[in-house]
């Protein structure tokens, strides 16, 4: 199942090595530097006519990071994947349905936990068997360190993502973080964050197996979408922003 989506995501490739198996039978006449030139002129045209979500390259299971982690998003392993959604609908309705607290319910673990192996310890001499075998856990320094630089680099981005929009630079990117925010506080009128982080993690496992299998009519769709914003765009650009003046305009634009 992996290897067909993997031939279906990689479809310009299919057809950039139909090309080159075409240019290596065409015969020794010519040269190997005229070949080279005449595979890559059209492996560009071939890469140029192929509309991907995103100007995407790369097939989604390299996109998503590889490894384990594109796996489950993409359900490669359908056990694992099942596991961790079934295990974050446990949690979301422990604590938006039944309306359990997080620290109420740390507590009763540790107190279960702690009960339990406190009396297998004790009880273990008389029952002849060897005590429970403690782990010794402690968090590694460099999975800390990486965490932390990992989540300053994106903080870092965000502020200075805040920045170009607040200065006025990017018109566009004005306009989308606005919408953007718009978006999320209608959504957040509705849900609460639990639920909200809820359907983000339901969708995260969701959306990106879909596309993988639906790829050519949801490209094809965001072609024909893309096409039209920009349209509009045009349009707004035209009565709106034409109308700002010209100094202003340009800062903005600049």
């Amino acid at each position: 199942m992996a290897e067909e989506h993997e031939k279906h995501e990689s479809a310009a490739e299919s057809l950039i090595d139909k090309i080159t198996d075409k240019f290596h039978g065409s015969g020794s006449s010519s040269s190997d530097s005229d070949n080279d030139g005449d595979l890559k002129s059209a492996a560009s045209a071939v890469k140029a006519k192929i509309y991907r979500l995103f100007g995407r390259e790369k097939p989604v299971h390299k996109v998503l990071g590889g490894g384990k982690p594109a796996d489950i998003f993409l359900w490669r392993d359908k056990k694992v994947t099942g596991g961790v959604i079934g295990l974050a609908t446990a949690i979301w309705v422990l604590f938006e349905l039944l309306e359990y607290h997080l620290l109420t319910l740390v507590c009763h673990i540790l107190i279960l936990a702690l009960a339990v192996t406190f009396l297998w310890s004790n009880a273990s001499t008389f029952i002849n068997k060897s005590p429970p075998k403690i782990p010794e856990i402690a968090l590694p320094q460099d999975v800390v360190l990486g965490v932390a630089s990992a989540l300053r680099t994106e903080i870092n981005s965000l502020f200075a993502l805040l920045r170009v929009v607040a200065s006025g630079r990017d018109l566009k990117k004005f306009l989308a973080v606005i919408a953007g925010l718009w978006i999320v506080s209608i959504l957040g009128s509705c849900f609460n964050s639990l639920t909200l982080f809820y359907i983000c993690f339901v969708l995260l496992h969701t959306v990106p197996v879909l596309y993988e299998k639906y790829e050519d009519q949801v490209d094809a769709f965001a072609e024909k979408a893309e096409a039209e914003f920009k349209k509009q765009y045009a349009v707004f650009d035209a009565k709106v922003l034409s109308k700002i003046p010209k100094g202003l305009k340009d800062k903005k634009l600049a």
